[in-house]
């Protein structure tokens, strides 16, 4: 079963010992964008999860079906 970003931000957030603000602060945003991401708010914005993102230094990988069949025939 794969975890949800707001899980792995939660986890990432409390092994590097930041409270909710002290992370919005490092981000640019604020605590209540922290909340609302590690709670599955679908209306945060992709720019907005990606600062957070960038702050914890998790990465995102693209993955695409097309992409996938392109690097097989070479």
């Amino acid at each position: 079963m794969e975890e949800s970003l707001g899980t792995i931000v939660q986890r990432h957030r409390k092994k590097s010992g930041l409270s909710r603000e002290r992370l919005g602060e490092i981000a640019g945003v604020g605590k209540t964008v922290i909340y609302d991401i590690e709670h599955g708010k679908t209306t945060v914005r992709f720019n907005t999860v990606k600062k957070v993102l960038d702050a914890l230094n998790i990465r995102v990988r693209y993955i695409s079906p097309l992409e996938e069949s392109a690097d097989e025939k070479g």
